[in-house]
């Protein structure tokens, strides 16, 4: 039980703190439709599964063992940051119509999906978060299917609080007038990405 509410309680705080995959949500969410940011949510939830899959796999000691391994994971996670965030700051609004509708279904989803999958999969803080959460709070002795149930309720976390982030900022009257300052909410968006990966690159260098 104490392991249990040990998982409980650092998910709750883990997932609701700031980062790449609010950002990219939010986002979504407002440029484009609830739609677009729910399944950027779900994204998030399936790239949970890859930390999960390593850490229960022993590649999670490796990397925290590696400081080799974790800097390289680190850029690779700060350079697909940086890539998001002069995306968004280069993104043209010029002469747009203002989206009244969700855009039809088809690579407008798989895009955010995979936005998503990739914003979360190459995350640094939730390798740390994973790692830490299944080699330190949860003992070695614990079966396989409880980790694994521990890992989608994770995984679960997630996409509740990331799609509930999507249904708020998607509300008919707020999205509306944020819509408004679209080019200045992808430049903020893009200048915030930039600033994640700057700082993960730094420290990844300085490693």
């Amino acid at each position: 039980m104490q392991e249990l509410l040990a998982v409980v309680t650092i998910t709750s705080l883990a997932v609701i703190s700031p980062g790449p995959d609010f950002a990219m949500v939010s986002r979504n969410s407002l440029l484009q439709s609830r739609r677009a940011g729910v399944l950027t949510a779900l994204g998030i939830a399936l790239g949970v599964w890859v930390h999960v899959g390593y850490t229960l796999l022993g590649v999670g000691l490796v990397i925290r063992e590696s400081l080799q391994l974790y800097a390289a994971l680190k850029l690779l996670g700060a350079l697909y940051l940086l890539w998001l965030g002069i995306k968004l700051l280069r993104a043209r609004h010029d002469d747009e119509p203002l989206p009244a509708a969700p855009p039809p279904a088809g690579n407008g989803d798989l895009a955010a999906l995979r936005t998503g999958f990739l914003t979360n999969a190459l995350n640094p803080k939730c390798t740390v978060f994973v790692v830490s959460l299944f080699l330190q709070v949860v003992g070695p002795d614990t079966p396989l299917q409880t980790k694994l149930g521990y890992g989608a309720f994770v995984s679960g976390a997630h996409l509740l609080w990331f799609a509930l982030v999507a249904l708020l900022l998607s509300q008919g009257a707020v999205r509306a007038r944020l819509l408004r300052w679209r080019r200045g909410i992808d430049r903020a968006f893009g200048t915030l990405l930039i600033g994640f990966g700057a700082l993960l690159a730094g420290s990844a260098l300085r490693r």
